[in-house]
């Protein structure tokens, strides 16, 4: 198993890319949240073995969502990609500062952050801002 990390570029906090996931635009046929990228990943049985994606958002790992399956589409420009169909609802990461890269990275199961407590998650969610000064300072 492997997991994707991509950058959730506009995203603000991990309120507002799940609110985009749910506009019609970010939808596949089938009602699922999707992302769609022009590079097929070579490992992808690796990836539909479980693997998620983690999303960057403001500068940290902060938020996961599993990978259902990766399907095929052609826009009107004839340019054939993949479009990660992932599982409705990010669930948050313990956040994780990372550098900003280009497209989507492999990312491996022991470098992945563990997932928020529960308890934790349930709480009011802290600015993106704090979160990453936190995670800096190695309390996060």
């Amino acid at each position: 198993m492997i997991n994707l990390i991509k950058l959730s570029v506009g995203s603000e906090t991990i309120e507002s890319m799940a609110a985009w996931q749910a506009s019609p635009r970010a939808k596949g046929p089938d009602g699922l949240p999707r992302h769609v990228t022009r590079m097929w990943p070579k490992r992808e049985a690796e990836v539909l073995a479980g693997g998620s994606i983690y999303w960057v958002i403001k500068g940290a790992i902060q938020a996961r969502q599993p990978i259902l399956r990766l399907d095929e589409v052609e826009f009107d420009d004839g340019i054939r990609r993949c479009a990660i169909v992932l599982k409705p609802g990010p669930i948050p990461v313990v956040p994780t500062l990372r550098r900003p890269f280009q497209g989507w990275r492999y990312l491996l199961p022991e470098d992945a952050p563990r997932d928020m407590d529960p308890r934790a998650a349930s709480e009011a969610p802290l600015p993106a801002e704090l979160s990453v000064a936190l995670a800096e300072i190695g309390v996060l």
